[in-house]
């Protein structure tokens, strides 16, 4: 009797455990036709630009977000607002050390960490964003219909060594002062 009990208990948790470990549908991001574009903050203004996606995964629990990896070309950040030797120099710098540091560290990442669904096709996702070496958590809402997905990201440059033009960091900058959250628009197809 005790060996009964005991192979009906192993058989019914081979199958549900099996059951909470199905397999996830990863979807590829297409990096040339996704875009991600940002605007930085100063007191005189702002400029925008924009960066390209490297590489990326969405995963999904039948129609149900629950994962994704990215990773961001830095090399590529650049200003569109800005023609000539301007552009080139707001490029050159947000290329230097003084912001990205792209030489040293020349991809950013994003790693899912929890994503909770907060409507039909829109999720609050915290994941763990990688800049310059340092890793800190943020938090977006992001959007997915058919085969596009959609996020408005605000990021605190100063978490990740990027404090350059900062008043927190910096006094008597006057109107020279760099805001110290940019904005991201992300823009994924799969």
């Amino acid at each position: 009797m005790k060996k009964k009990i005991l192979k009906s208990v192993l058989a019914f948790s081979v199958v549900i455990g099996s059951s909470a470990f199905k397999d996830l549908d990863t979807k590829k991001v297409d990096a040339e036709k996704s875009e991600i574009t940002w605007k930085g903050y100063k007191v005189t203004g702002s400029h925008v630009g924009n960066v390209t996606l490297k590489s990326g995964e969405l995963a999904f629990d039948d129609d149900k977000l629950v994962g994704g990896n990215f990773t961001v070309d830095m090399t590529t950040i650049g200003s569109t607002d800005l023609e000539g030797e301007y552009k080139t120099k707001l490029d050159g710098h947000l290329k230097s050390d003084d912001f990205f540091g792209v030489e040293n560290h020349p991809t950013a990442k994003l790693s899912f960490t929890t994503v909770k669904a907060t409507g039909k096709n829109s999720y609050e996702v915290t994941g763990d964003l990688t800049i310059k070496g340092e890793t800190h958590p943020v938090t977006f809402d992001l959007s997915v219909y058919g085969n596009k997905a959609t996020a408005n990201v605000k990021i605190d440059r100063t978490k990740y060594n990027v404090r350059y033009g900062s008043g927190s960091f910096f006094d008597n900058l006057g109107d020279k002062t760099i805001y110290d959250e940019f904005d991201l628009v992300v823009d994924l197809v799969f």
